[in-house]
């Protein structure tokens, strides 16, 4: 009961006015159920199409087009036209987003909750009074202690893994029965197969800080400041994109940088450096995330997962982790990877250190070593083009 707790604390006034949603659409959910027996709903971000919600909705549609399934998002969203020529969407949030949701017999969901209101959900289906069939296609490839995504917060009825050590990871730690964890590949790697590298642009893509994004009471606590320019997280961000190394590095060896924030903190994209010739700070509404790491041969992050994507294309990987002890305490929980002690890639907590080694990444071209190849196959056991089949399979109950 306290875990509820501390979650409506964390609730916002406007997910309890959509209470009303609930008694209406479970009226209309038996009349819906009557044409629509065995919905699917397939869902991300309220404004997204790109991950592993986009991937598995496109095989559907395209593979098994006698299975109905609807995806959610918003009409504003930049990806809204991509994924309705594809197939049938519902407005996220919308009454008959409710109704579609409460009448389908799967929900599949890149992200934990993939439902229209987080917080009346959690209730519904943590404690146990909507009983469904739940599929967590993941956001990535899970590599941290993820308190959050344990069984008993989620209850989910199947829980998709990308990578053999984190399937051994989630089934020993999280507390799900084994039949609901499944190591299938993510949906989102079968388009990591064909793809051409521009050499010329570095990818740089860090992750969040959830008390600078939420902007709670550790804002002050942990950065001894309100100002969100001021913190330890921008500081050092802003002064590795101002370093005039990464000019000299451009007109050495004709390379340009792409820095693209984790997509809770582009709210503060003004705050980081300004564009210019040799580095581009992009802004999330113009680019889909997997195309900009197909295009680089390699990526500067800090703990962000999706340089598991990096290391499924083979392709090496940085670290840059200044605040490496209050992350793993006050965020992240250490999993089952050494960031610090892998073979796919070297973590730095100082920018010299960072910088030599990128520039010794550059000149070598992007090579990977005989060692990397190795733990790769042993990390990627599956690593093909039918990854959204296996999920798929698994959905059914094949």
């Amino acid at each position: 009961m306290s875990a509820f707790i501390q979650k409506l604390k964390r609730v916002k006034f406007k997910e309890f006015v959509q209470i009303w949603k609930l008694p209406v659409s479970l009226i209309c959910v038996p009349f819906y159920r009557i044409k629509h027996k065995n919905l699917w709903i397939v869902c991300e971000d309220r404004n997204e199409a790109r991950d592993n919600g986009y991937w598995f909705f496109k095989y559907v549609c395209e593979k098994h087009p006698e299975q109905e399934c609807v995806y959610a998002i918003s009409p504003k969203s930049p990806d809204f036209k991509k994924i309705s020529s594809i197939g049938p969407t519902v407005k996220f949030g919308s009454l008959k987003h409710w109704i579609v949701y409460l009448s389908s017999r799967k929900k599949i969901a890149s992200q934990k909750a993939g439902n229209p209101n987080a917080a009346i959900f959690y209730f519904l289906e943590v404690y146990g009074l909507l009983k469904d069939k739940r599929c967590f296609l993941g956001h990535g490839i899970t590599i941290n202690d993820a308190k959050w995504l344990y069984y008993d917060v989620t209850k989910m009825s199947k829980f998709v893994c990308g990578a053999k050590p984190e399937y051994d990871f989630v089934n020993e730690r999280f507390g799900y029965p084994s039949s609901n964890v499944i190591y299938t590949g993510l949906a989102r790697f079968d388009g990591l197969h064909d793809f051409q590298v521009d050499k010329n642009m570095i990818l740089i893509m860090p992750s969040w800080r959830e008390w600078i994004a939420d902007e709670d009471s550790r804002l002050l606590e942990f950065e001894g400041t309100t100002n969100i320019a001021e913190t330890n997280y921008f500081v050092k961000w802003c002064e590795f994109l101002n370093s005039p190394v990464l000019k000299e590095l451009s007109d050495k060896y004709g390379v340009k940088f792409l820095f693209f924030p984790h997509r809770n903190m582009q709210k503060y994209i003004e705050l980081f450096p300004k564009s210019r010739d040799y580095l581009e700070v992009a802004d999330a509404r113009k680019y889909d995330v997997q195309d900009l790491m197909k295009r680089a041969p390699m990526m500067i992050t800090d703990y962000s997962s999706v340089f598991m994507d990096m290391v499924y294309m083979k392709k090496p990987v940085l670290f840059y982790q200044f605040d490496y002890e209050r992350f793993r305490s006050c965020q992240y929980g250490e999993g089952y990877f050494d960031y610090r002690n892998n073979p796919f890639s070297k973590s730095f907590d100082e920018l010299d250190g960072l910088l030599g080694e990128l520039e010794t990444q550059i000149s070598n071209r992007f090579s990977v070593s005989e060692e990397y190849e190795k733990a790769h196959k042993t990390f990627f056991q599956l690593y093909d083009c039918y990854n959204c089949q296996r999920i798929y399979d698994e959905v059914v109950g094949k």
